[in-house]
């Protein structure tokens, strides 16, 4: 876990302090499939902003997730260009607004923030390639690789009490 401690940056209001920090990546589970991170520590760009009401801190690096196509499960990757920014006032009010669950004791969870900023980089499904077919879903064959259709179909024996009943009408 990659945080930094805020009590150790000394600037005043309207300054800057820039880093760049190694930040631990987790490996992500999503739709029940598992997505590595390469590398694994990337080196991320630290800024942090004193205002006059608290502190602005922004993140940036380059992720890669490699992992299973969403529809036929081949591996494929995802490449994003993460920007992340939150902010803390210097006195939060009770609504939570205005401070990052990200700071906890005066210490930044650089993990944390840099896994959901990758998470939420991700486009909805993970894709080997935008018009990927999928599998078949009579024998499971890789509809990229063997596009092929079944000449009979197979009936669900539980929508058989409905063709029953469309029969009758």
């Amino acid at each position: 876990m990659s945080t930094l401690d805020l009590r150790s940056i000394k600037i005043r209001s309207g300054e800057q302090w820039r880093d760049t920090r190694e930040v631990d990546l987790q490996p992500l589970e999503l739709g029940g499939q598992r997505y590595l991170a390469a590398p694994e520590h990337p080196e991320a760009d630290l800024t942090i902003s004193r205002t006059t009401s608290g502190l602005l801190f922004e993140l940036a690096f380059e992720s890669r997730l490699y992992g299973p196509c969403f529809r036929c499960l081949t591996e494929t990757s995802v490449v994003s260009q993460i920007r992340g920014r939150e902010y803390q006032a210097a006195s939060p009010d009770d609504s939570g607004e205005l401070e990052t669950p990200y700071v906890v004791d005066d210490k930044l969870d650089l993990s944390a923030w840099a896994r959901d900023a990758v998470v939420l980089s991700l486009p909805d499904k993970i894709l080997c390639r935008t018009d990927c077919a999928g599998l078949c879903t009579v024998c499971g064959r890789d509809l990229n690789v063997e596009p092929h259709e079944h000449e009979e179909t197979v009936e669900d024996p539980r929508w058989a009490a409905l063709a029953e009943l469309k029969e009758r009408l």
